[in-house]
Order: structure tokens, then sequence, then C-alpha cells
């Protein structure tokens, strides 16, 4: 099996943990059989500085002739973000209908957490990915007369709701079957209590999962309170993309936080990091892979090579066992290159028992 692989390195840190990441993935893949083609591409900041514009106009295709994407992060200093945020990463969401973004949250033994609740977390947060606050819909008007006003329009169809809760419930069935939607009906009333409505209908094929609607704000304490009890969460954009920054603590951090960009159609996904680019630590070689080599597992899940993902991450497991390879966001001084290349021995001890 072959799997052509776009890898867009980006900026700041990102190159680094693609860099790190990419020979695991290569090994993990050819331990169970598949090859990796992969085309790295200059898409970012710099080639916003250089041309205009983060990405060329037939991104799409590009990505589309291939079966997945691995991404590493966007941002610079000196470009405003969301010039990078919607001519890169939202514009292929929304481009390729990335329907669903998957952020799956574990604890790990060896890994500390500032969330004394921490140990014994699983949990995977569904966000839907391509409308809510984050549509693009709205604007900006009288710039210049002292009374400046801005309007961000969120919007919630019922089809893009009904698709991201399928796609939960049926993950939901696969784990232990319950599922929370997170929302907050009770103060917006238009958006929010078309989310109840159409999740209510949607769990009615679903008999075997457990759901519970929950406003936003009890969802943020009950993931700090108590973590272990939460299995899927079923978010709008926004709210996922909070909840999902502050379940990545529970892990360790941001560091260790992979997410995926999917859509129930057979459109390539995109796989990346959710640390953003940390332009104060890029060119340390400090920056953990960790989020990097999982988000490449689950690229690998979504290609068909479910057992190459878990190979992942089961070396990771090992590796951080050993805290002397735990980079500075854990609390350690390893580096990434250290933490890649006790990932690589681990999967290769695997590969030496076959």
């Amino acid at each position: 099996m072959q799997l052509r692989l776009a890898c867009i390195p980006g900026d700041g840190v990102g190159p680094e943990v693609i860099a790190a990441a990419l020979p695991v993935i290569r090994d993990a893949a050819a331990l169970h059989g598949a090859q990796l083609d992969v085309l790295e591409v200059d898409w970012g900041g710099e080639r916003h500085l250089r041309t205009g514009a983060p990405m060329p106009a037939d991104a799409a295709d590009i990505v589309r002739q291939h079966d997945a994407v691995l991404f590493g992060a966007v941002g610079r200093p000196d470009v405003p973000d969301h010039e990078l945020v919607w001519g890169l990463i939202i514009a292929l969401r929304q481009q390729l209908d990335l329907a669903v973004n998957l952020r799956p949250v574990r604890s790990w033994d060896g890994v500390p957490s500032v969330v004394t609740s921490a140990p014994g977390t699983d949990l995977l947060i569904v966000r839907e990915n391509t409308e809510g606050e984050y549509s693009g819909a709205g604007g900006r008007a009288h710039r210049a007369s002292g009374a400046e006003l801005a309007v961000e329009v969120a919007i919630h169809s019922r089809h893009a709701i009904e698709r991201a809760a399928r796609y939960a419930f049926d993950q939901a069935s696969r784990r232990r079957g319950r599922l929370a939607l997170v929302t907050k009906s009770n103060a917006m009333r238009h958006g929010y209590t078309l989310w109840d409505e159409v999740v209510a209908d949607v769990a009615e094929d679903f008999p075997a999962v457990e759901w519970q609607p929950v406003l936003v704000d009890a969802m943020a304490a009950r993931m700090v309170q108590r973590p272990t009890e939460l299995d899927v969460l079923l978010c709008s954009n926004l709210f996922g993309d909070i909840l999902a920054d502050l379940a990545a603590v529970l892990a360790g951090g941001l560091g260790m936080a992979p997410s995926a960009n999917v859509s129930p159609q057979a459109t390539p996904g995109l796989f990346e990091p959710i640390h953003g680019s940390a332009p104060d630590i890029a060119g340390q070689g400090i920056a953990n892979p960790v989020a990097c080599l999982l988000s490449g597992a689950m690229m690998l899940d979504h290609s068909g090579l479910p057992a190459a993902g878990d190979s992942i991450r089961d070396a990771i497991a090992t590796a951080l066992l050993d805290p002397s390879i735990h980079t500075p966001d854990l609390g350690g001084t390893g580096t990434t290159e250290g933490v890649a290349t006790a990932v690589r021995a681990a999967l290769n001890r695997e590969r030496n028992t076959r």
C-alpha cells in the first residue's frame, strides 16, 4: 500500500516537529506494509510575505491528489494572525469541506499534569468544523469615524449540525457509549437551540448511546473536576476549539494534543498538532513533537492503517516513561530530536520482536 501524503511544515516550530515526526510515521507505516510518498509544500507565512498569499489558488486541488495532509503550524510575528489562519488552515477546511474536527485527549503514564484529576482521562472532542463563529460572515464599518463597528455572525445549519452529530454518535458507539452535547442554548436562543433539536433527532438513531446536553460553562468546570467521566463531547466550532485547548492540559499541555480535520466523504483529511507555531521557541530544538506524532497516528488510522497508528501510540507511551526525554513543556530538559529518537527506538523494538 502506498500513502500519498502532502506535507505542510508551515511556520515556527512546525518544520521542526514535522522533521522529527515523519521518520517515525514512515517506520510505522512500513512495519504494517505501507510506504509514504511525500510531497512537501512551502505554504505558510514565508510564502505569504513573498507572494501575498500563504498558499496558491489551486491548493485544494493539489491536496485532492493526495490521501492525506500532515500540517505543522501556521503563524509568525510579522504577519497578522488572521491573515494566515484564514488564508491557509480555515481556507483548506472550508474548501475541502472538512466537516469534523477530532481532538482526542488522554492522560499518559509518566507525564505530569497540573490538573490533579487528570489520570485516567480518555475523551474525544468532536467539533463542527466549517460554520459557527468561524464561518467568516460579518464585517466592519465606519472605520475612520471614531465609532467603528464590527459584526461577527455565527451560522448554524441543520445540515452541518447533523453530519457532525452523526459522526460523534458513531464514535461514541465505538467507545464507551456516552456523549455530551455542549452548547449555550440558555442564552443564545437561536443557533444553539437548533443544535439541541437536531441532536435530539439524531440521537433516536443511536439508542445504545447515552447522551445529555451540557452548557459550555458547566462543561469547562466538569472537565477540570471530573474528566474521567467524559467520553465524547460534541461541540460547535468555537466551543470545541476552546475546550480542546483546556482539555490538552489534562494530557500535559498543548505539546501533547493532536487533531484531525476530516470529512464523512472521501476528501483527504488534514492532520495537525494544535499547539501553534510557538515563535518564542522556534529554532531551539525543544518543541515537543508528540502532538505531531499523534496527529500522524490519526492520519494512519484514517488512511486504513489503524495498526500502524497503534504502533506509534504504543511507542510514545513507552518512550514517555523516561523523564529524561521530556521536553521543557513537560518540565524536562529533552529535545525535539531526543523524543523522536526514543519513540523511533521503541517502534524498532516492536519490529525486532515480530
